[in-house]
């Protein structure tokens, strides 16, 4: 029944991580509808991605130095109670400044969650022997990444964007009432002296290796999430508000990425961790890569490239992850873990929003000279072309930076609906305007592949032997 027991806390409490890693991704299938129940802008929406980020990493950096004097069954309570009385407030939002101040809070409470997690896990006494805690905290923040997106698409579209942070509180709170107890005093103080002696033990014996090899993996983990911000955040703005996917089929692309990231996986152990890591991390820049070259919408192209992402998030992600946690103490090696992956997220975020609003407003009027071309040299009355033109140039006026309007409208206001030349006029035009503002996203798709060959190159800095 013990065994039984601590298989179910373990289980609760990777739910709750993978739920706190899955915040830094899960909104963004639903970006268009916040798009527009805010009446905000691409810039202003990707506030609710960056502020959880921002403060995950504050909150890393604040508490790194206070890691050997916080419990971590306490600090892990705590994280968790802030996080779902913070994701009832998102829930609740009544505007964008509201949610995003919400979602600085969750992201306070998940660092405190993510970072003591990783000695709790140690606690559980799993199976699989020393070292399991780490690989258990490792697969859970990358399933929970992964997968983020997707399932907050299927949430958005089963009922509304509201049920994404509804859904995160029961999660968190039934890993609370399952959490492993406090290590004895004893047992912390002769754990704390082993963590002590074992970073000095590393210390010593790694005087002799470069500054470059010992940064390595924590570099080469920040540039890989700074590189998924392609893959995780624009991959999915292109999929819903560029190619007009429904929330659920932009989930279907989408999950590509963790069911290749869980194949993958399986190929590390045949791998050395410098093979595995800068290979994976290559796969990433290609897929990114592939991407950026897209003629327009395909949703196969698309699904192919995020495999290939997908694929090297499974090989690169175990090896630079548990790297970047060696020779540590378990929660500062947490902290520090945390801020590590959600520092090359907000970098990138703060990068990538700005460039992509104004390369849509710079494209929204080629979109505009293309798409008045294409309905003159339509076969329709030319009494109807001219007025859906001129509709057509003032919804793409009116649009707020970044935005992208639904230009179908115009022309089912004037009867496409019933007649086959109209409809046909408006997907002539649907498609030329998707493929102009689909190559709008190269330059950001580019930028974020140049992240992950950098990861590679980091990678290249590994041990040979694991750490």
């Amino acid at each position: 029944m013990a065994g039984r027991g601590a298989g179910i806390s373990t289980f609760l409490l990777a739910a709750a991580v993978a739920a706190a890693f899955a915040d830094s991704s899960i909104v963004v299938l639903a970006l268009p509808d916040l798009y527009r129940a805010f009446d905000t802008s691409i810039v202003g929406v990707s506030w609710v991605v960056t502020s959880y980020n921002m403060a995950v990493v504050a909150a890393a950096v604040f508490f790194l130095p206070l890691a050997s004097r916080l419990e971590p069954g306490a600090t892990a309570r705590a994280g968790i109670m802030l996080f779902a009385f913070a994701s009832l407030g998102c829930a609740a939002a009544w505007r964008l400044e509201a949610l995003v101040g919400f979602r600085a809070l969750q992201g306070l409470g998940g660092a405190l969650l993510l970072g003591a997690s990783l000695p709790l896990f140690d606690r559980l006494r799993l199976p699989s022997g020393r070292g399991a805690g780490a690989a258990l905290w490792t697969a859970a923040g990358m399933a929970g990444a992964a997968w983020g997106p997707a399932l907050g698409g299927v949430l958005t579209q089963l009922a509304d964007w509201r049920a994404i942070f509804v859904a995160q509180a029961p999660v968190a709170l039934a890993a609370l009432a399952r959490m492993p107890g406090s290590a004895p005093a004893g047992q912390a103080v002769r754990r704390s002296i082993g963590h002590v002696r074992s970073r000095y033990k590393d210390r010593k014996e790694g005087e002799g290796e470069g500054r470059l090899s010992r940064l390595a993996p924590g570099v080469g983990l920040a540039l890989l999430f700074a590189s998924l911000v392609g893959a995780l955040f624009l991959s999915v703005l292109l999929l819903v508000t560029v190619w007009s996917l429904p929330p659920i089929e932009g989930a279907l692309v989408v999950s590509a990425l963790p069911v290749f990231a869980l194949a993958a996986g399986r190929l590390t152990p045949a791998l050395s961790p410098r093979q595995a890591a800068a290979q994976g991390a290559a796969l990433v820049a290609l897929g990114l890569a592939a991407l950026a070259l897209l003629p327009g919408p395909s949703e196969g192209l698309a699904v192919a490239a995020l495999a290939l992402c997908g694929s090297g998030l499974g090989l690169a992600v175990p090896v630079l992850g548990q790297g970047a946690l060696a020779g540590l103490g378990s929660l500062r090696a947490g902290l520090v873990g945390v801020g590590v992956r959600h520092l090359g997220l907000v970098l990138a975020l703060a990068l990538v929003a700005p460039v992509l609003s104004q390369a849509l407003d710079r494209d929204g009027r080629r979109a505009l000279l293309a798409g008045t071309r294409v309905v003159l040299d339509g076969n329709v009355p030319l009494a109807t072309k001219v007025p859906i033109a001129l509709d057509l140039r003032d919804a793409l006026a009116q649009a707020k930076e970044g935005e992208i309007p639904d230009l179908s409208r115009p022309f089912d206001a004037r009867g496409a609906r019933v007649d086959a030349r109209l409809a046909q006029l408006r997907d002539e035009l649907v498609t030329t305007l998707e493929g102009v503002l689909t190559r709008s996203f190269r330059g950001v798709f580019t930028l974020c592949a140049l992240f992950a060959l950098l990861a590679s190159l980091a990678a290249l800095r590994l041990r040979e032997a694991p750490p």
